[in-house]
């Protein structure tokens, strides 16, 4: 039980991805609680910290010796504070439990390295990277008690993009929507059928397939159902640029969680790109990216006709699929 203990101990939490360093200081503050139930709390803004309001937080007081402290955004910590602090995460006083929160980067980044070097417990918060993201949505939904499948956390990622946020509130909505705590894809796939960015995806991956009409209905349902124009092109121009950088990354005949990696991807949405890369040339890709650019620009420029002009985009696009240039036919 020993390295439960926070009391005498200082953890610092690092990292950009927000979601999981706010549940690693509820944690914390949480356990500290446990530990000693009298103890007061203490949340703190480092920027608006001087010597005297740390040197009170962090001190014991009269009424209450336990005190939990936590000092969250480190890198606004004033300059004149980093050798306190850092003697705090030195000296280990027994009657505190401290822990300093950091948002990553680079600002106050030598104040972080001196802690380090101290017995300090770091946490880490990185940002999840596209692979890591159905992954996530699956342990969450393991956590709550549920259980969710790869396709159907693909679906959900593919839908919310890389919102940690939103894919957490997506699965516990769906949990609690679900008679069996099974998230199957249909589910899924009718909670989000009024979300703009879905039915801009499903454009794109119609188009990408080959499947031309089915495109123009679906554009034609997103732009009815309120679907900003400029998110169908903003789909189009992503699942374009994807099958490029497959393209061009597949060359060096790597595994298919490495070429993930590499093209910016999950790993299920490799045998996608696998799929659609043999109706594809560099020749169509390059040209394609060229019309959903000038369509880009049509729309952003107030074009009298944002619906015709994606309904052309999309004739133009499914178009370019599959055809190889004239002189390959020599």
């Amino acid at each position: 039980m020993e390295e439960t203990r926070r009391f005498g101990h200082v953890v610092l939490v690092s990292g950009p991805e927000t979601l999981l360093a706010e549940r690693a200081v509820k944690r914390l503050i949480t356990d500290a609680g446990a530990e000693r139930p009298g103890a007061s709390l203490f949340r703190l803004a480092a920027s608006t910290l001087d010597a005297g309001a740390l040197a009170e937080a962090t001190g014991g007081s009269l009424f209450a010796s336990d005190q939990i402290v936590v000092i969250e955004g480190l890198d606004d910590l004033p300059q004149d504070l980093f050798d306190a602090v850092v003697s705090l995460a030195t000296s280990r006083v027994e009657d505190l439990a401290l822990v300093l929160v950091h948002p990553g980067g680079m600002k106050g980044k030598g104040l972080l390295d001196r802690l380090k070097k101290t017995p300090t417990q770091v946490i880490d918060c990185p940002s999840l990277k596209a692979w890591e993201l159905p992954q996530f949505a699956i342990s969450e939904a393991r956590q709550a008690g549920g259980r969710l499948d790869q396709a159907t956390a693909a679906t959900l990622v593919e839908a919310l993009g890389a919102d940690v946020r939103a894919i957490v509130g997506a699965v516990r909505q769906l949990l609690a929507d679900s008679d069996d705590g099974h998230i199957t894809e249909a589910v899924a796939r009718r909670y989000f059928a009024g979300r703009a960015d879905v039915t801009s995806f499903s454009v794109a991956d119609a188009v990408m397939a080959g499947r031309r009409d089915e495109a123009l209905g679906q554009l034609r349902w997103a732009l009815e159902n309120g679907v900003a124009p400029v998110l169908v092109c903003s789909a189009m121009a992503a699942a374009l640029r994807s099958l490029g950088r497959y393209l061009d990354a597949r060359e060096g005949r790597v595994r298919d969680a490495d070429l993930a990696r590499v093209v910016g991807v999950p790993p299920w949405k490799i045998k996608d790109l696998n799929r659609q890369s043999r109706d594809w040339t560099p020749h169509g890709l390059a040209a394609s990216i060229g019309t959903v650019a000038r369509v880009d620009a049509e729309i952003k420029g107030a074009a009298s006709d944002p619906g015709f002009s994606l309904e052309q985009m999309v004739i133009e696009v499914a178009g370019h699929r599959g055809r190889r240039p004239e002189a390959s036919h020599h």
